[in-house]
């Protein structure tokens, strides 16, 4: 049974930083391109960034840039979102996801495997 588990979320200043974990279970993690995406309330989930399998590729939409690295640990069976320099408008729930294909995606459809996903909130 595939399992991934988000960790990190809270509540933050803006202008702070946090760590988003996403430990994966039941699939060769090393195989999968893994993204992160995040929905904010009455919103549609959006796409955040993305790390190919062997993180010599990395993606990220404009609003993170600059400010967001997506990383992984294959030897661990986890990927990381480090998100510094955050503002109210980054509050959502945030989810890592799993892609078999290692070719650029960006749309929710294309992943196979969501986590439940973790509250990161930014206080003004």
């Amino acid at each position: 049974q595939v399992q991934l588990v988000e960790s990190g979320g809270g509540l933050v200043q803006a202008g702070g930083s946090l760590r988003l974990s996403c430990a994966a279970s039941g699939l060769t993690f090393s195989v999968y391109a893994m993204g992160w995406f995040r929905q904010a309330p009455g919103k549609e989930r959006e796409f955040v960034a993305r790390i190919s399998r062997s993180a010599g590729a990395r993606y990220y939409t404009d609003s993170v840039k600059g400010r967001f690295t997506i990383a992984r640990d294959n030897a661990k069976n986890t990927v990381y979102l480090q998100m510094n320099t955050l503002k109210p408008e980054d509050t959502a729930v945030y989810y890592c996801a799993a892609d078999r294909s290692d070719f650029y995606r960006s749309d929710i459809q294309a992943y196979e495997y969501w986590g439940q996903g973790t509250q990161v909130t930014v206080s003004s």
